[in-house]
């Protein structure tokens, strides 16, 4: 039995369509990770072969102002599920790192996070990897999924309701469909055993900006609603965006025989999803 904690977000509602009966899926109002005595008497070691850590504070401009809300959920709660002695699966971002390579990011690329996001979701990967007895950190970006709030969901609203729209075209990343990503870790988990610490990045292939992302969503979603390219300095933000956070997919591909769609595909199936009210 695996535990997937998070169970209501974009990544756990897409496990929970995966992993079936073969998890238990929990949410804050079930489990508080920030609340160490909870946790203990919550996870029993005996009954999970593994946990997968869904639960994020991931409001990246809201955590500039509410750092310590961020840490105890993106910090002490991966602390205290490693701590329990069940094998972890930690999922990290593409924030860790500043946004100034310009090459896609390997694991071991020194990490220098620019917001309270990527500090506290660095310290985060660094305990779990430093308590757990086994634990996977993997790191991704641009998540999206037909769950939740994400930005496919955001600009489908938008160019619905407007005749033109303005998108960032200077920050440079790979969209990540939620149930790829979903499909990834659970292809991991039988190799996930105690002993067994490792970083791994994961996101669709290919790169883009979010204005070409944008303006592909419209393109699949029929709608008639122009984007226009702005850059960063024209929309601030509370937190600094990377300007460049493509991750390398090689190690994953190589020790899991993961194959990894592009991110035009992987788009395509969820904005069907969508159109279909699936």
């Amino acid at each position: 039995m695996f535990l997937v904690i998070g169970a209501n977000g974009q990544l756990g509602s897409e496990l929970k369509l995966i992993l079936g009966e073969k998890a238990e899926y929990v949410d804050r109002e079930q489990l508080d990770i920030t609340n160490e005595a909870a946790v203990r008497a919550f996870v029993r070691p005996e009954k999970y072969e593994a946990i997968i850590n869904c639960a994020a504070y991931t409001a990246v401009d809201k955590a500039e102002s509410d750092a310590d809300v961020a840490e105890k959920i993106n910090v002490d709660g991966p602390r205290y599920l490693a701590e329990t002695g069940v094998p972890l699966v930690q999922v990290s971002t593409d924030y860790v790192f500043d946004g100034t390579g310009y090459r896609p990011y390997v694991e071991d690329d020194a990490a220098n996070p620019q917001t309270v996001y990527g500090v506290t979701k660095l310290a985060g990967e660094k305990a779990a990897l430093e308590k757990s007895s086994g634990c996977f950190v993997v790191r991704t970006a641009w998540l999206y999924s037909t769950f939740g709030g994400n930005f496919v969901k955001t600009m489908r609203r938008l160019g619905a309701e407007r005749d033109k729209l303005s998108v960032v075209f200077d920050q440079v990343g790979s969209p990540t469909y939620a149930r790829d990503l979903a499909e990834a870790i659970v292809a991991m988990l039988p190799k996930l055993k105690p002993g067994v610490k490792e970083v791994y990045h994961f996101s669709n292939e290919g790169v883009c900006s979010w204005y070409d992302f944008a303006v592909e969503i419209m393109k699949l979603s029929g709608l008639a609603c122009r984007v226009g390219p702005i850059e960063s300095k024209d929309y601030p933000t509370p937190a600094k965006r990377p300007f460049y956070s493509v991750l390398n997919k090689g190690k994953i591909k190589k020790d899991f025989g993961i194959e990894i769609r592009h991110w035009t595909e992987s788009l395509k199936d969820c904005v069907e999803k969508l159109n279909h009210g699936l």
